[in-house]
């Protein structure tokens, strides 16, 4: 019992000494200023090197201390920026009014956690015995504040101390989306955007210059684990794919395990030859050692787009050329005009300032490379980050004016007067000016003033170009340079773009990004590259072929005017209506000769009145049909063509009444045969079918949906009532030819019922011929079969009927007399006695008491002629 007491002893005393130890290693050191509101500040003045490990007892109890015998320059220059903003607020004419000065104390985190987390106990300790000049107890004046640091994951373990005392903390660097949760950082701000911003201002750069096929490097912590998800997250919702993430080890120390990962990380770069773009959030001290590995493997033609944690870090290009890795993009922080602090570092008097509250001065100017005063200026505002500067410049601004807002209302030079926590209230409600321009913090107590994007060049500069500006409030990029054909003619993608007609195809467990192009099928279409699918056209008016970027509108096909094939039918109908005038105007002149009034006479003009009809009825069929267009067509014709038909019936019957050598049937065939009367009764039962159909099955225009056009057609309405139109014009005319054909051995030179039955077979013959055509065909062409055969009938008749009586009344007018006629008309009966004796081998005379020919007409007949000659009825 009393070795186990023994033992809890010396654990006690060795653990009591190392927390003394280790808080005095913060006793005194860092910059400092006295004031009525003190302002904790925490810089990397130095860097850590590797760890250094005890072997004795305290070695079980204490972490691994960093040695921080690297001096960084950069972290000096951001604490003299903090120094200067607070001279510069002390000086304002608000706080001078108010009677209030601003202090602070400045602590060194070494760029290490552990180192950090020392400098907060410090901070926050709220007495010492060794604070004052004489060595004697006094009470320590609060920090009411906190600025820095600037790495994240450091952020986030400080943060958790400070919350507990719920001292707010501005940060001026850090970027870790973590640090917004206010419900595990409440008193966390900072006066930069979180990476949330700056990994969908990266996605979209990428997005807009169709970088699709990318790698990502990180280095292994809380901020890169952050913000690799939050990018991978929104290149997803972008359609743009991660080749490859690689995360590098936080700790430098292991330099064996840190460059296996380089040559890991360079080997899987040099192996994906399509991604020629990487985003890397790791840390630049990695990035140096990555860009030496890539140069000596000649990796080079690849755009680099850094993060704000490596963008100005132009050191890293220490033994690289910028041509020897490609183009760097980096993301950094809105910046100012930082005119009076490189003023303020001019004319810096090292000397006095080191002895009075900044040692960290006096170590910087005994660095090796420092050898007098303008050469220490010269590396301060060679080291100067534009950003940085205005960062830490905006977190002092935010505080003064917060404070300002408090001891308006109350005095402010007793210490205890203002609390951490009314000063971090103020705060969130703060809003301040900086260079003509108003911040506040968000409801994540962020200022998100956007992002700049600059573009690395090969001078030694520091300072980098700047191509373009990002504003999150509507994701966009400015650009103040335009000649950017080196970044924007790079391709990063894992399959060539399809281009528009064709579509992405991917094939199942790869990437979206990686695809086979296959053409959009008929009747679809994609009118942009790289589309996921192509979109189908309206097949009612529109059509597509294979491979295409548009559709098309289907045009409407119908018989046009403009039609080869249509002109020559109109020039043809067009030379029978002035033929027809030409026949009637003939025959109107000779309409007292003896041919015409064996044509018909009046029933000669009706016959070519009803083909003008039929005629002028063919323009219905060509052109854009309408509703009325197909009423009337057929109609006309119908109607037309059924006059026609049941004149020549007359002439037909006439002729068989004329010749007919049976008396008691001539009787019979006299009381019916009455011209007009029959002609009314034809005309009237097809303008009953008519009738009918147009009552019960009008037709109709119709629009027949075909693969490239639509097809304006007419829609008769029932066939049925269509077929039975033209059948019975059919019927008519199958009366006519049979009645004609019985005729058909009348005088040669007056013989009609000849041309009847011709004129009938060839209307026969052409309507036989044009149903199974009109049946079978299908297009625009069904209105011209039927002109066709409308005009076959149309000349067919003029030919038949008309043009031989013209020949005769033109070119043989001696036929065209009284003379001529008597003498045909002896010379049939001299035959047809003839022929009766021949068969019958009786006397003709005595036949010719039994049988005699009526002659109708007998003043055609001379008186002394009138005994023996048949009576025919202007007919010869």
């Amino acid at each position: 019992m009393a070795c186990l007491n023994l033992i809890f002893l010396l654990v006690l005393s060795v653990l009591v000494g190392v927390t003394e130890a280790s808080l005095a290693q913060f006793s005194h050191q860092g910059a400092m200023a006295h004031g009525d509101i003190i302002i904790g500040g925490l810089f990397p003045i130095h860097e850590a090197l590797e760890a250094v490990n005890n072997s004795d007892l305290n070695s079980f109890f204490t972490s691994r201390h960093p040695n921080c015998s690297r001096f960084y320059t950069k972290g000096l220059n951001q604490a003299l920026a903090m120094i200067h903003a607070v001279e510069m607020a002390n000086r304002s004419p608000v706080l001078s009014s108010l009677n209030i000065t601003l202090g602070y104390r400045i602590y060194d985190t070494c760029s290490d956690v552990t180192t950090a987390l020392w400098a907060v106990q410090d901070l926050t300790r709220p007495f010492s015995d060794c604070d004052s000049a004489t060595n004697s107890s006094q009470p320590v004046q609060p920090i009411m504040a906190v600025i820095g640091p600037s790495s994240s994951e450091i952020s986030i373990a400080v943060a958790r101390e400070l919350n507990l005392l719920f001292i707010p903390q501005i940060s001026y660097a850090s970027t870790a989306t973590i640090l917004s949760d206010k419900s595990r950082f409440p008193a966390f701000m900072r006066t930069v955007p979180n990476d949330e911003y700056q990994t969908h201002a990266m996605v979209q750069l990428l997005k807009d210059n169709k970088w699709t096929w990318v790698g990502i490097i990180i280095t292994d912590g809380d901020y890169g684990r952050s913000a690799m998800e939050s990018f991978v997250k929104h290149t997803e919702n972008k359609g743009i794919c991660v080749a490859f993430k690689e995360i590098l080890p936080d700790s430098l120390a292991d330099q064996q395990k840190l460059n296996i990962k380089i040559n890991k990380t360079v080997d899987i770069i040099e192996k994906n030859t399509k991604v020629n773009v990487v985003v890397s959030f790791a840390k630049a001290s990695q990035m140096m050692l990555l860009f030496q590995g890539l140069r000596r493997r000649n990796v080079s033609n690849k755009v680099w787009v850094a993060s704000d944690n490596w963008s100005t870090a132009r050191n890293i290009l220490k033994d690289v050329n910028i041509s020897d890795i490609g183009n760097i993009l980096g993301f950094t922080f809105k910046s100012g005009n930082v005119t009076t602090f490189h003023q303020y570092l001019t004319d810096l008097q090292f000397k006095s300032e080191a002895e009075l509250n900044n040692p960290y001065l006096e170590e910087f100017f005994k660095q090796p490379d420092i050898g007098n005063p303008a050469k220490a200026v010269q590396n301060l505002i060679k080291n100067t980050y534009l950003d940085m500067v205005f960062n830490v410049q905006m977190a002092v601004s935010a505080i003064a004016n917060a404070v300002v807002e408090l001891c308006v209302k109350r005095q402010c030079k007793t210490p205890t007067t203002i609390q951490p926590w009314e000063l971090f209230i103020q705060l969130r409600n703060v809003t301040f000016e900086k260079e003509g321009e108003m911040y506040n913090f968000d409801a994540n107590g962020d200022i998100n003033s956007g992002y700049d994007i600059c573009l690395w060049e090969e001078h030694e500069s520091e300072e980098h170009d700047i191509i373009a500006e990002y504003y999150p409030s509507n994701s966009s990029f400015t650009f103040t340079r335009k000649n950017l054909s080196d970044i924007e003619n790079v391709v990063s993608k894992c399959s060539n773009s399809c281009q528009p007609g064709e579509y992405k195809k991917t094939a199942e467990g790869q990437h979206t990004c990686c695809y086979e192009c296959l053409v959009c099928a008929e009747n679809q279409y994609s009118n942009q590259t790289d589309a996921d699918a192509c979109s189908k056209c309206d097949t009612e008016n529109m059509w597509s072929s294979t491979n295409s970027s548009e559709c098309h509108p289907k045009l409407y096909e119908y018989f046009e005017w403009n039609c080869g094939f249509a002109i020559v039918l109109l020039t043809l109908t067009a030379f029978g209506i002035l033929l027809l005038f030409s026949v009637s105007a003939l025959f109107f002149w000779q309409r007292d000769s003896l041919v015409v009034k064996a044509a018909g006479g009046p029933l000669c003009h009706l016959i070519l009145f009803s083909l003008l009809g039929s005629f002028v009825n063919v323009i219905f069929f060509v052109g854009e049909p309408s509703n009325e267009t197909c009423r009337v067509r057929q109609v006309i014709f119908g109607l037309s063509f059924t006059l026609c038909v049941s004149c020549i019936l007359v002439k037909s019957l006439k002729i068989l009444l004329a010749f007919q050598m049976n008396l008691e049937l001539t009787e019979l065939l006299r009381k019916l045969y009455k011209p007009y009367v029959i002609v009314c009764i034809c005309m009237g039962l097809q303008g009953t079918i008519c009738a009918i159909w147009l009552t019960l099955y009008m037709p109709f225009k119709d629009k027949v949906v075909q693969k490239i056009s639509i097809l304006l057609e007419c829609n008769e309405g029932s066939n049925v009532m269509f077929g039975l139109m033209l059948g019975y014009i059919a019927l008519l005319a199958l009366i006519c030819f049979t009645f004609a054909f019985k005729g058909r051995k009348l005088p040669q030179r007056y013989n009609e019922a000849k041309f009847i039955t011709f004129g009938m077979l060839i209307y026969l013959m052409a309507w036989v011929i044009f149903i199974p055509v009109h049946i079978t065909i299908s297009g625009k062409y069904v209105p011209a079969v039927e002109v066709v055969v409308i005009l076959i009938s149309n000349y067919g008749i003029l030919s038949c009927h008309f043009l031989p009586k013209c020949y005769i009344i033109i070119f043989k007018k001696e036929h065209n007399t009284k003379a001529a006629f008597l003498k045909s008309v002896h010379e049939y009966a001299r035959k047809s006695a003839e022929n009766i004796r021949g068969l019958t081998g009786t006397d003709p005379q005595s036949k010719t008491e039994n049988s005699v020919y009526v002659i109708s007409n007998p003043s055609l007949v001379t008186e002394e002629k009138q005994a023996s000659v048949p009576k025919i009825d202007n007919v010869a």
